[in-house]
């Protein structure tokens, strides 16, 4: 009977325990756990906290009983092992309860002790209503100190998941929060505008930021940071990081690889040919970049738990490594990302670039549809997927985990064209984000359409000197925009070629990028060579300046909204649509009608203009009009809805009606 010995319970450890019961059904199986809890969903504790889960039962996945009764796993919570014995094959451990020592020994040994966050080693840290959140006990503790102190303001030390999970759940909890972060942006792996997307969200729900700046210590009412000022703060949450938890690997001589990780093989097993290893506390393989890396998430700890349990006893299981595919929530913004960022992938010696992409999340008719920001990083002569990060509200994770299986299986540009992804209105668009993405990055890598992007804007204005053309409408132009840029509509600009320098570089900047590429092939078209497209238009060039701003170049940042996490906020229907009563229209001049949404409308609309959408123009237009032969001038955000709304009021016997075109043209003519 081969007795197997597994140290540490949780995700990779309790896992390991299951796995080895399944192909081995007369091994004996021993799990020691430092806690009281030998199985529990740590990745749900800030949900708990902010009322999301509802029962703490919930969070619990197995006790030792449950164990036992289903496993025959024999289970023992608040040992603490002291020592590794290789040479005996045996482990030192003490029951932290009675004090009982205890020896056990092993035939496999399997380490899945994980991590422990991080101290920092500064005055006031060990305060009572200073928390970390790392344990079911350590939930509890926030739990209990919010219900019987009620604390109003709370201070989060660290801009990662966890931080950024308890920010969430502390707003839920009704305090004022505040966040500080060393970084100059929050998710410092992911690419700067979208942390610009999430930070919009924190500003938008209250959330107060201090990015770029280390806390210094924690007084009796407040956290002073690094540029001296003190934060109110009835709690605090630490959450700077995660060292893995190596002294006894360390003690027992088994070797360190260079990512400060235990090393293990692609068998998941350490230096000592009895011993394997896995979860937080191993450094692994990047199955894009070869390089040994420590992946602290719960995902990679299940599988690389399951490896070890099987090759413990007899197996000969592979660990392919993992890519980093993670996923964060952050009131209503997600944020996502697999593989290299674009700096990762130069470091790691990649000749790489990458595009960005705002698309719908599914057809823009159907309900809940909203923009998914997508980059692509890609090998610029193989077009091979080396990385992906996304941004929106709905839709975020399927787009990742569509591109960490790409880059498992190793697809390029030209693959993702050409992905046969379901479609149906609810769900995408026959062109989705990622098909989109693939194709804007397939028309930068052959130079159709080049483009650049927001992090490279400013390096590439100072290089170049470029006639910068903004090519939203003025409205949105004046709301925010790049300082020196000029507001052209896509028809002015197609009436003025003769005007345009050939001979020098042009950046056009669209909402998306999306009409930046139409109207770069259409300047293409008609001779000129130098004409650049802005990579994800000012969506993207907004929120890579809020996280990052630039040095030398004015980026208007858009105003931040009040959101509130007690509102149930509901779309506006429609049932106003701002044309008031026909009496309230006046009889003379031509009568200006906008069809685009009340949405649309009550966002910014040509001065005099009435909103009458598309929609209600059937049954509200003869009582609004009036006279059949009454000049009216209808438009909507590009000219094609007011084309329509053209057709409808000449069937319906109106004789003067003119199209005025999108937003753009409209506010050209005034």
């Amino acid at each position: 009977m081969k007795r197997i010995l597994i140290i540490g319970g949780v995700a990779a450890g309790a896992t390991a325990a299951a796995r080895a019961r399944r192909l081995d059904g007369e091994a004996d199986i021993t799990l020691l756990e430092a806690g009281d809890d030998v199985s529990f969903a740590n990745c749900g504790l800030p949900y708990f906290i902010g009322g999301d889960v509802k029962n703490r039962s919930d969070l619990i996945l197995a006790s030792p009983e449950t164990f036992h009764d289903q496993y025959r796993v024999n289970v023992h919570t608040a040992t603490e092992v002291s020592a590794i014995d290789r040479a005996a094959k045996s482990v030192s451990a003490v029951n932290k309860k009675n004090g009982k020592k205890l020896t056990f020994k092993y035939d496999a040994l399997i380490l899945a002790q994980g991590g422990n966050p991080i101290v920092p080693p500064l005055p006031g840290v060990d305060r009572k209503n200073v928390f970390q959140l790392w344990t079911l006990d350590d939930m509890d503790k926030i739990n209990s100190f919010i219900k019987e102190n009620s604390p109003r303001t709370a201070v989060v030390v660290g801009g990662g998941f966890i931080g950024l999970e308890m920010v969430e759940a502390l707003a839920k909890r009704g305090m004022q929060v505040q966040l500080v972060e060393m970084a100059p942006q929050i998710m410092p792996l992911l690419e700067a505008e979208m942390a610009g997307f999430l930070e919009k969200e924190l500003l938008d729900y209250g959330v107060t930021l201090h990015l770029g700046k280390g806390l210094q210590a924690i007084e009796k009412n407040g956290v002073k940071i690094s540029d001296g000022s003190i934060l109110p703060a009835d709690m605090v949450l630490l959450s700077v990081g995660v060292r893995p938890t190596l002294k006894l690997a360390q003690d027992a001589g088994l070797a360190i690889g260079t990512a400060g990780g235990l090393l293990v093989d692609d068998r998941l097993q350490t230096s000592d040919e009895n011993i394997y290893a896995a979860g937080d506390m191993v450094e692994i393989e990047n199955r894009v970049n070869g390089r040994k890396t420590r992946i602290p998430l719960a995902g990679p700890a299940n599988r690389q738990g399951r490896i070890a349990g099987e090759n413990a006893v007899g197996g000969n299981k592979r660990y392919k490594g993992a890519s980093g595919t993670s996923v964060v929530k952050l009131f209503g913004a997600v944020a996502g990302s697999t593989g290299l960022n674009l700096k990762q992938a130069r470091d790691a010696g990649f000749d790489a670039d990458a595009v960005v992409v705002h698309k719908a999340s599914h057809t823009s008719y159907y309900p809940g549809s909203s923009k998914v920001s997508l980059m692509l990083v890609f090998e610029k002569e193989s077009g091979k997927i080396l990385g992906a990060q996304a941004a929106g509200r709905v839709g975020v994770d399927k787009r990742i985990d569509v591109l960490a299986t790409a880059i498992a299986g190793g697809l390029a540009l030209s693959d993702l064209e050409e992905l046969d992804l379901a479609y149906a209105p609810p769900f995408n668009s026959p062109n989705g984000p990622v098909h989109m993405a693939a194709f804007a990055g397939e028309n930068h890598r052959s130079g159709f359409s080049p483009s650049v992007l927001a992090q490279n804007l400013e390096s590439f204005v100072i290089e170049n000197e470029p006639l910068v053309i903004d090519l939203r409408d003025p409205l949105s132009f004046r709301k925010a925009h790049l300082e020196g840029s000029n507001n052209l509509s896509q028809n002015i600009l197609r009436e003025n070629y003769d005007q345009l320098p050939k001979d020098h570089p042009i950046l056009l900047i669209s909402e998306d990028g999306q009409k930046g590429h139409v109207s770069l092939r259409m300047l293409k078209a008609a001779g000129f060579d130098r004409v650049f497209n802005l990579s994800g238009g000012y969506i993207s060039l907004e929120r890579h300046a809020r996280a990052l701003p630039f040095a030398r170049l004015g980026a208007g940042l858009f105003p931040v909204e009040k959101k509130s996490v007690e509102d149930e906020r509901s779309e506006a229907a429609g049932s106003e649509d701002g044309s008031g009563d026909a009496g309230e229209v006046s009889s003379e001049g031509p009568l200006i009608l906008d069809v685009r949404t009340w949405e649309e409308f009550s966002m910014g609309a040509v001065p005099g203009a009435t909103s009458l959408p598309l929609d209600d123009l059937p049954y509200k237009a003869e009582d609004l009009i009036g006279a059949k032969d009454r000049e009216v001038i209808v438009y909507c955000a590009s000219g094609a809805r007011s084309a329509y709304a053209r057709r409808v009021l000449a069937q319906m016997g109106f004789t003067n009606v003119e199209n005025g075109g999108g937003l753009h043209d409209m506010m050209a003519r005034l």
